[in-house]
């Protein structure tokens, strides 16, 4: 009698290959995330702009996904996970290219709303994989998200240690874009296309309302001081991104496949856990940009900083993520030991220390890249544990849903609170000569406030941590969708 033929051995082979062909484009997904905060003193000074407009580098990014990526996702669902990939690859690519060629500043941020599609590649990894090999999944997801975080790591390094060599911004700012071209065909040649297909529509107008309405009001807020907050011009913007906001809402609610599911989270009691992801949101992406421009600052001309190379501020900023790398990869064993929320309360209270300590003792370089390392490290296990809440309370047919919901809360409040500290930096003025010209830059006072919001956010996450039920773990059918809503 012939043996039945095994075929564990090719499709884990070929699930492999898919695998490594995708680490490949989280890898160049992090690397790009980690590239541009080191540069950020760089491109304020080639484009004449001012650390509070800077904000704006996270913020349009931010911002931008909200609305692009929920629509990708979907888009894929419908057409082809690797089709949309590719198309956003190719989006990202030419993002990169403009940042680098970018004559004015408007134009870099251009570049960075067409990187937005970054945003959506795990999701599309993520479905690409589970269809390929749905029982090694989850170990899969992992080795992605390793790989986006050693992507980032790297980036921080490299982008810093680039620009005190060569001392070229626009060549420093190619490599992204480069990065990102051979991120290109690798999934167009490589990667095989996921064969499931799913009926529905795409709710085109709730994406569009929703980014006029978050681009409206934002653009009011983070202008008002310098415009004058009576205005018409402002007054107009915020008020009208008020309505669209609220008109976006109740579209939202009674159409058919909605951009944001508010029935799911009734049913799901999602509104605590949305609520926490925002604060986390907030405080993680707000702080970005402000953090990396006071490494910059040159004591001797602002009065403040502590005047790191972008080698140095690179090395400083990959010591975050590298502690966000490792209180993600224990917040579960935690979680298991002392259960879910307070695993959130835990992170959350790690980091308002650490937000705190740079508060109070920001004028050390070593100290201030420790207090980033803790700050890390408490993230990491917010990141690590928020999602598995949200994901367990989602109804059972509602996960992918919930997961949606958990990260465009997350970024939508990271794009506000950049705009809302972009304002904080354009308030709290200090005067200072440069270059025997007067000038008035943000002051020192408003790094502290900046930080010390942040700090009460944790605070609130905490708190509001505390009235979640006493949960112990997820459900066993969780697990993967957890990983997808750890997506970036």
């Amino acid at each position: 009698m012939r043996a039945a033929p095994h075929f564990g051995g090719p499709i884990r082979s070929r699930s492999s290959a898919v695998v490594g062909f995708l680490i490949i484009m989280e890898f160049g997904s992090g690397l790009l995330q980690g590239w541009y905060p080191p540069l950020l003193t760089n491109i304020g000074d080639f484009h004449d702009t001012s650390a509070a407009a800077l904000n704006w580098v996270s913020a349009i990014f931010l911002l931008t996904s909200v609305a692009c990526v929920p629509i990708i996702a979907k888009l894929g669902d419908v057409y082809g996970h690797r089709k949309m990939l590719i198309l956003a690859a190719s989006s990202v690519a030419l993002g990169s290219f403009v940042i680098a060629f970018a004559p004015s500043y408007p134009v870099l941020l251009l570049g960075r709303a067409l990187q937005a599609p970054l945003i959506a590649f795990l999701p599309l990894e993520f479905a690409i994989i589970r269809h390929r090999s749905p029982e090694t999944s989850g170990r899969c997801i992992a080795y992605l998200i390793g790989a986006l975080t050693g992507g980032a790591v790297v980036g921080g390094l490299l982008a810093g240690g680039l620009m005190s060599w060569i001392d070229n911004l626009m060549l420093v700012l190619l490599v992204p874009g480069i990065v990102m071209a051979i991120c290109v065909p690798v999934a167009r040649l490589l990667v095989r296309e996921s064969a499931v297909r799913m009926q529905g529509r795409i709710d085109w107008a709730g994406a569009a309302l929703l980014s006029i309405g978050l681009l409206t009001f934002l653009g009011g807020i983070a202008n008002g001081n310098a415009v004058g907050w009576t205005d018409p011009l402002i007054v107009g913007l915020v008020s009208v991104g008020v309505l669209v906001l609220g008109i976006w809402v109740a579209i939202e609610r009674v159409v058919r496949d909605p951009l944001v599911n508010f029935r799911v989270m009734a049913e799901g009691r999602l509104v605590l856990p949305t609520l926490i992801a925002a604060l986390l949101g907030g405080q993680l992406f707000g702080s970005q940009a402000p953090s990396a421009l006071f490494l910059r600052a040159d004591p001797s001309t602002y009065g403040y900083g502590l005047g790191a190379t972008a080698a140095m501020a690179g090395l400083a900023l990959s010591l975050n993520t590298f502690g966000a790398f490792i209180g993600s990869t224990v917040s579960d064993y935690i979680a298991s030991r002392i259960t879910p929320r307070l695993a959130v309360v835990l992170g959350a209270s790690v980091t308002a220390v650490a937000y705190a300590l740079m508060v109070v003792a920001p004028s050390n370089l070593v100290l201030f890249s420790a207090w980033l390392f803790v700050l890390g490290i408490g993230v990491g296990v917010l990141i690590g544990t928020v999602p598995s809440i949200v994901v367990d309370r989602a109804p059972a047919d509602s996960i992918g849903i919930a997961s949606g919901i958990y990260n465009s809360s997350r970024t939508a409040a990271g794009s506000i609170a950049g705009a809302f500290f972009a304002l904080i930096m354009s308030s709290m003025l200090t005067p200072v000569t440069i270059d025997n010209a007067d000038k008035a830059v943000t002051s020192f006072h408003a790094y502290q406030t900046i930080w010390g919001v942040c700090g009460l956010l944790c605070v609130l996450t905490a708190t509001f941590a505390l009235f979640l039920d006493r949960r112990t773990r997820q459900t066993d059918n969780s697990r993967p969708s957890v990983e997808t809503a750890l997506v970036k």
